[in-house]
């Protein structure tokens, strides 16, 4: 219901109402009226019937929302409504109208809708807005129904639907609230509340449905007529009030099966054999108590005829069963080929799965495969290559297979074979092929021309002239060799002589080639084997040698055999005066050193008493080869001592690293450099600094020494060249001296001043030297620098180009300050 109303300003005027006579009145206020189709036009329908609280006269009123179609008219006096328009429930089942009563004052308003269920009521004994009762539902929200405020009407809501099937009874609480007054002095409001049970009543709305689906039955193919197979149940959709069912098949059931119209139980009308099909459609249709059928229900059914395995597989040739089928082929046919010529067909006369079984193929490798592995009923069997390579006519004239049927899920297994033979072709596919890969061989270098070297051997499986090879070699080592084209022995040139020392190792490549023109190739390895044919050679049969104790000195022979251990050689003293017994010497590398309890020239002094240090050894070098050749040098070896020389720990590093020129070249460049680089950075700064000041700087002060006893500077001798001779190795040389600059730095500016140099004799030999500074570079021409004694640094003008090498120039100074050392110990001996 929808209640629209209003009243006067006077308190004492109340709106007319609708007396509510109840759904099957014909009287009052429309609620819940029904109407039959079938009602003529122009037919007196009901009477709406209210009153006014006042005693005024009331009218009544009905409309229709607007563009519907007006069904009734109302007579606003007597209220009595006429049918106007034709009804038809299939169109239209129900009609929305709004009915009014007014009192002239105030009109109300209400909608009568379908889905009326129940008409609330409640009384409230006061008078004026306190005696108003409006109605609400508790959890309003979440209920199918509505109910009308002023009315009471409980009704569905729009869009919602009671269904018996899901819920048959529901209960619902109305709320009933006066419209509020004073009450000592305060406004209050007074509620109270009910709770409504509604039963649903189910209607013939749902049709019937299957219990149990999917339904499956199975049939032996020997199943008498009339046996049962299974029986279908279904029940009508509506419990409350379920009609009878009756059963029948929909779309046939092609003359196989029946079925009981009332129990469902389906049974067999004949033989199973002529069952064509296995689905049914089976229908299951409401009866009303007259005996018509209503709503229905579909099913699917599905029946099986279960078969007797009473057949196993059998192989069809062409001409119906056979056991045996033979092809010719050439071998090595692709991979993946049909072999056409075998025409076989499978069978197996059951049904189902007693018709199901695997094919096998047994026999030699995996050269053929069958397709299908696996058949139900029937199959064209297909016999494919699948290793090609195996189909080898080299390895097997022909090939023997059992063709295999087995059946898989029945408890006999039955099964059948045939015999598939395969014959094979040769073709030329084989290329010749080496016994190695690779062929070594060795010769002696004295063996005459026409030697046999060597004799390669290849196969070749192919039949006819397609195993027939012919050899060939090539390649630029194969100059000074043959080889038979028949038989593949390698020889040497007739003219060929062979030297290990001239050229040991020869290779070459030789050739096997069949009549197709199909080949492979080898590599041989040709190595000529040394004789021992030279004895080790020193390079002079008298050497001479300065040994500082603690550092050993170095012998080599050499031995022109070209391989081990003809070329090994192997070094001994044989003989050493004046002592036989104060050397050693390394038999591998020839490095001869002091036994080593000798660390002083004290001991060696107790050795002999000669002023004259220095040893005679014979050495003898030895090769290892068969038979053995050797040869001796003597060695003369002068023995000193490790003295450092005026340069300080550098001329120790030099003399300990004598053997390694190029780091002792590396270290002394190295530090050279940094110098260089430091004076060039002091003097770029101080030269700034000065052209800033724009000054004007002093001379530079020069002390001078006097001049001690004069002494001679050695020539400076290259300690890694092997002297010419004794005499020139420790014979000293005067030379120009030198002049040493002695200043006192002034202002660091000045990096050219006016120096007065002086001859200063060397000094003599300190017992603990310093590392000395880098040595200037020398140019022709000009006397050569000397270190300056003041912490001043002295660079003189850049001349052209050095000529000498510096490392010679040092190399030779500390060469020859060492033999000065020896000299004049000598000379204070007693």
């Amino acid at each position: 219901f929808k209640h629209l109303w209003s009243r006067a300003s006077s308190q004492a005027d109340f709106a007319p109402y609708f007396y509510d006579n109840g759904p099957y009145s014909n009287n009052g206020n429309l609620a819940l009226f029904s109407l039959s189709e079938d009602t003529q036009v122009g037919t007196q329908i009901y009477c709406l019937n209210g009153t006014d609280p006042e005693g005024q006269e009331v009218r009544y009123g009905v409309s229709f929302d607007p563009g519907s179609k007006e069904y009734f008219r109302v007579d606003p006096k007597s209220g009595v409504i006429t049918l106007v328009e034709k009804l038809d429930r299939e169109k239209q089942d129900s009609i929305d109208v709004s009915i009014s009563i007014t009192d002239g004052r105030s009109k109300v308003l209400f909608l009568i809708c379908q889905n009326s269920i129940y008409k609330v009521e409640a009384v409230d004994r006061d008078a004026g807005s306190g005696g108003s009762v409006t109605f609400f539902l508790q959890m309003q929200q979440v209920s199918l129904f509505t109910i009308d405020r002023h009315s009471g009407v409980l009704r569905i809501k729009s869009g919602e639907m009671l269904d018996y099937e899901k819920t048959k009874t529901h209960f619902v609480t109305v709320i009933a609230k006066d419209g509020g007054g004073d009450y000592n002095g305060k406004e209050q409001f007074m509620s109270s509340s009910a709770t409504l049970t509604v039963n649903v009543i189910d209607a013939q709305d749902t049709p019937p449905s299957f219990i149990g689906t999917p339904y499956f039955g199975y049939v032996y193919e020997i199943s008498e007529e009339g046996s049962e197979i299974f029986t279908v149940v279904a029940e009508d959709g509506d419990v409350g009030k379920p009609n009878p069912i009756q059963y029948s098949f929909d779309g046939g059931d092609d003359g196989v099966f029946g079925i009981n119209k009332t129990s469902g139980c389906i049974f067999l009308l004949t033989n199973p054999i002529n069952l064509r099909r296995e689905i049914f459609n089976i229908k299951a249709s409401e009866v009303s108590p007259e005996g018509k059928l209503l709503d229905y229900g579909y099913t699917t059914v599905v029946i099986r005829v279960v078969d007797l395995n009473n057949n196993p597989p059998t192989f069809y040739g062409e001409n119906g069963p056979q056991n045996m089928f033979e092809l010719t082929i050439y071998e090595h046919p692709p991979e993946g080929e049909i072999l056409r010529g075998l025409k076989i067909t499978v069978n197996d006369s059951d049904q189902g799965s007693n018709a199901k079984f695997n094919l096998r193929l047994i026999g030699p490798g995996r050269m053929l495969r069958v397709v299908p592995q696996t058949v139900l009923n029937e199959a064209q069997v297909t016999i494919l290559v699948d290793d090609s390579a195996a189909m080898d006519y080299e390895k097997h004239q022909f090939l023997t297979y059992k063709l295999l049927a087995v059946e898989i899920d029945t408890p006999e297994r039955f099964s059948a074979t045939a015999d598939i033979i395969i014959h094979l072709l040769d073709t030329n596919d084989n290329a010749p092929k080496f016994s190695l890969e690779y062929y070594i061989a060795r010769i002696p270098e004295n063996s005459p021309g026409g030697s046999n070297v060597v004799s390669v051997t290849v196969t070749d499986p192919d039949s006819g002239s397609w195993g027939e090879v012919k050899y060939s070699i090539y390649g630029s080592g194969a100059d000074l060799f043959l080889i038979q084209p028949a038989s593949g022995i390698i020889y040497t040139q007739p003219w060929a002589s062979l030297d290990a020392e001239v050229r040991s190792k020869y290779n070459f490549y030789v050739k096997a080639e069949d009549a197709e023109g199909k080949y492979s190739l080898a590599e041989v390895f040709v190595t000529v084997l040394d004789l021992n044919d030279h004895p080790p050679a020193f390079n002079q049969n008298f050497l001479e040698k300065t040994m500082v104790i603690g550092a050993p000195v170095k012998i080599e022979a050499i031995d022109d055999d070209a391989e081990v251990p003809n070329n090994v050689i192997e070094y001994a003293i044989m003989n050493a005066e004046p002592d036989n017994n104060i050397f050693d010497i390394n038999s591998d590398t020839g490095e001869i050193k002091l036994k080593s309890y000798i660390k002083s020239m004290a001991i060696i002094q107790n050795i002999t008493k000669k002023r004259d240090y220095t040893w005679s050894l014979v050495v003898q070098a030895r090769d290892r080869g068969q038979p053995s050749f050797s040869t001796t040098a003597v060695v003369k070896i002068g023995i000193t001592e490790a003295t450092q020389l005026k340069g300080g720990p550098l001329g120790s590093f030099i003399m300990q690293n004598r053997n390694n020129p190029l780091q002792v070249l590396g270290t002394i460049v190295g530090f050279i450099s940094l110098m260089v680089m430091v004076t060039v950075i002091i003097s770029t700064a101080t030269f700034m600094r000065n052209k800033k000041s724009n000054r004007i700087l002093p001379n530079r002060r020069i002390r001078r020494r006097h001049q001690p006893q004069r002494q001679h500077l050695w020539s400076f001798k290259n300690p890694f060249r092997t002297p010419d001779s004794t005499r020139e190795r420790f014979t000293a040389s005067d030379e120009e001296q030198a002049p040493e600059t002695i200043g006192e730095n002034v202002n660091y500016n000045n990096n050219l001043s006016n120096v007065v140099r002086h001859w200063s004799p060397l000094p003599p030999p300190p017992s603990a030297p310093s590392l000395p500074p880098p040595l200037p570079a020398y140019f022709p021409g000009e006397r050569q620098w000397v270190i300056p004694t003041v912490s001043a640094t002295v660079v003189p003008k850049p001349r052209k180009k050095m000529v000498n090498d510096r490392q010679d120039t040092v190399n030779r100074a500390l060469v020859s300050e060492l033999k000065m050392r020896l000299e004049q110990k000598r000379m204070m001996s007693p």
